[in-house]
């Protein structure tokens, strides 16, 4: 295929576009194309049972960052990576917290999509404010959201789901679970009306949510969503006694859910200050100054 042909495809499908030039919405490790984790979103409104939101420089998973950003940072720390990194195509926040959680992320969106136009803006969330703010969100140019649905049964998710807090009340159990699962899926449904491209996350935790993978990929496809990305367990926190599901597992779980959703399989479970090419190039350690950081500061969870 040539690259007029290429360019055409593009042109009349959005979402080759997307995955072209996205390298978490397409085409994996064969995408020599680059993405920055832009770190200003530090608390988060939900608890998860495997989230141990931290500030180091070894970890590498989600949830952690070496320092957070203001959003005047984030752009001049993205300027010093595209000097380093020209194939950033990607300025994404994911992170520590929520992104919705706080206005940082927001405002961030705002600044680059004055400066740099060019990037996708990317933009991951739990999804509980996502109907919320999903206009704002389109208004800062964010082009492609990525929701974290670790299930749409509340009877699954109270064990993923520790609380949430949602206009200052405090809700845990299957009642927390309900709320947080509506609030994702009418987000999911209104954010892709707005015209964004939405990759569902599901952490794959076995013994309570690997049976339901297919609901969940059957649900979020009903409601437009492009992508799922299930993403193996990384066991800590309160969920440290699991094993991390086999690659046996993950097959199986994939396969489920490819019936009804194009899966991504090339996730390299990010930091949240990761940059550079995922899987090939990481230039996060060129970024910041990791000497002048306390290597286990954690975070609130307010």
């Amino acid at each position: 295929m040539n690259n007029s042909t290429n360019a055409l495809l593009e042109l009349n499908d959005p979402l080759e576009h997307i995955s072209n030039q996205h390298p978490c919405f397409g085409k994996g490790p064969n995408l020599n194309k680059g993405r920055i984790h832009l770190p200003v979103s530090p608390s988060c409104n939900i608890q998860c049972a495997f989230c141990n939101r931290t500030r180091n420089k070894e970890e590498r998973r989600p949830g952690v960052t070496s320092e957070i950003l203001t959003p005047v940072e984030a752009t001049e720390i993205l300027d010093k990576a595209l000097e380093l990194c020209p194939e950033i195509t990607v300025a994404g926040i994911a992170g520590p917290g929520d992104t919705l959680a706080s206005d940082y992320a927001i405002e961030t969106f705002k600044l680059i999509k004055e400066k740099h136009p060019e990037l996708i803006n990317c933009l991951s969330t739990n999804g509980l404010l996502l109907e919320k703010r999903a206009e704002e969100l389109i208004e800062a140019g964010v082009k492609t959201v990525t929701v974290t649905v670790n299930a749409v049964d509340p009877e699954v998710l109270k064990h993923i789901c520790l609380w949430i807090v949602k206009d200052g009340i405090t809700y845990t159990g299957v009642e927390g679970a309900r709320i947080l699962i509506d609030a994702q899926l009418r987000g999911i449904k209104k954010i892709k009306e707005l015209g964004a491209m939405v990759k569902v996350n599901t952490v794959l935790c076995p013994g309570i949510n690997d049976d339901h993978i297919e609901e969940v990929a059957k649900t979020v496809s009903e409601l437009g969503a492009d992508y799922m990305n299930i993403i193996p367990l990384i066991p800590t926190h309160k969920l440290a006694h699991l094993k991390e599901p086999d690659c046996m597992m993950l097959h199986e779980a994939r396969t489920k859910a490819e019936k009804y959703i194009r899966v991504f399989k090339h996730c390299q479970r990010c930091r949240a200050d990761a940059a550079g090419i995922p899987g090939k190039v990481e230039i996060a350690d060129q970024l910041y100054d990791l000497k002048k950081l306390n290597a286990r500061n954690t975070f609130s969870h307010g």
